[in-house]
């Protein structure tokens, strides 16, 4: 099944493998894409996926996590034009195929240079603290629909086929669902935590209509306790009570697509990454987490049949890869095969697995370098299988 293609109305993705969003930290300062970036997405477009969704794009420059997010603007506009138009080249001319590309659209909230955060998490600040200065006026929220839809026009400008409203790891909009103990317009009830992805949902949906394949990436449960985390228990068990009517909510909104994610990689990192080797130290084995995607996929696919699924956590097998991957689809599990690190390591697993010449020596080893590169206020890449990035790293470990 994996090199079926699917069809969401008017798009066709002409294979099941998507390549997740990879932030490099390595754009231009102004937001656009460097020599790093283009490279990224060169591999990507010659790796014969069927579906490319870029790294998290802010939509304002306060939103960014770092002096080096992507950023797409009316001024760079141009490069991200030649960009896209070269990559779609590149992947018909190489692989044959005419791949989908997404932009996600971010605001960081809380990881942002200057932290923006809806409410006091005493979890989260153990390690980053702030004040009640860094707290978020509704009126600010309030701001955010028409700087969500302005995105996503520039992104159909750019040649994008779709946008991802993005609502995971902790950054803002996911933080606002779990506001329980934030007040105002945007706190306290699931209907006023809820309503700021819904309006930048609907305000992107107003702005391309349908021209523009609309997604959302979204962290179905924090795996934080109530009431500081989303979709979770106080006892810290996933709770689909909320996620469930939130779903239901975002695709009467126009929502094509959901990418499923778990977790926030700067709390409980293993939730979303699940490790094999490196020196982080997960507190659970590989497997609860692996299991953990298949139930909440499953759950979402059985609950909502219609709705396509990108499914992650994929990046963990290696000499089973592909078998692993073919047991979810035909399973139902997902439609489609999120893998991130994956694809840094080892851009052509795709394409050699056509080929029958996959190696699964070169596949990631989930060690999360890549991350440890960006923590470190590094470019960001494969610092075991891409020389450049291993350099970074030993200057690193020094």
């Amino acid at each position: 099944m994996i090199k079926k293609p699917l069809k969401i109305d008017q798009w066709e993705i002409p294979n099941r493998v998507v390549l997740q969003p990879m932030e490099g930290c390595d754009c231009n300062l102004d937001g656009s894409p460097s020599e790093l970036t283009i490279a990224k997405y060169v591999r990507a477009a010659k790796s014969g996926a069927g579906l490319i969704w870029f790294e998290a794009n802010a939509v304002c420059p306060e939103g960014r996590t770092n002096p080096r997010q992507m950023m797409l603007t009316e001024d760079n506009l141009p490069e991200f034009k030649a960009l896209v138009k070269d990559l779609k080249k590149m992947a018909k001319e190489e692989c044959g195929i005419e791949p989908i590309f997404v932009l996600q659209l971010t605001h960081s909230g809380r990881q942002s240079i200057v932290p923006m955060i809806a409410y006091r998490h005493p979890i989260y600040e153990e390690t980053r603290p702030v004040t009640d200065e860094n707290i978020v006026s509704d009126e600010y929220l309030d701001t955010l629909a028409e700087k969500y839809a302005a995105s996503a026009k520039l992104a159909r400008e750019a040649g994008f086929d779709g946008v991802d409203v993005k609502s995971c790891h902790g950054y803002l909009f996911q933080e606002v669902l779990s506001g329980f103990t934030r007040p105002g317009r945007y706190g306290g009830s699931f209907e006023n935590r809820s309503k700021l992805l819904l309006d930048c949902i609907k305000a992107v949906k107003e702005a391309v209509g349908d021209t523009l394949l609309i997604g959302t990436r979204l962290s179905v449960s924090d795996m934080v306790p109530k009431p500081y985390g989303f979709g979770t228990t106080e006892e810290n068990e996933i709770d689909f009570t909320e996620p469930d009517r939130l779903i239901e909510m975002i695709m009467a909104q126009g929502i094509k697509v959901l990418n499923v994610t778990v977790g926030n990689p700067y709390y409980n990192p293993h939730v979303n990454r699940p490790y094999r080797k490196g020196g982080y130290v997960s507190p659970e084995d590989a497997s609860v987490g692996l299991n953990r995607f298949e139930v909440i996929e499953k759950h979402i696919k059985d609950k909502f049949p219609s709705l396509p699924v990108v499914g992650s956590g994929l990046s963990y097998y290696r000499n089973d890869l592909f078998e692993q991957s073919e047991r979810q689809l035909e399973n139902g599990i997902c439609d489609l095969l999120g893998y991130g690190r994956m694809w840094l390591a080892y851009p052509d697993f795709y394409k050699d697995y056509l080929n029958g010449t996959f190696e699964p020596k070169k596949t990631c080893l989930a060690c999360s370098n890549c991350t440890l590169l960006m923590r470190n206020k590094q470019v960001s890449g494969c610092a075991i299988f891409n020389e450049y990035y291993r350099n970074l790293l030993k200057e690193i470990l020094k």
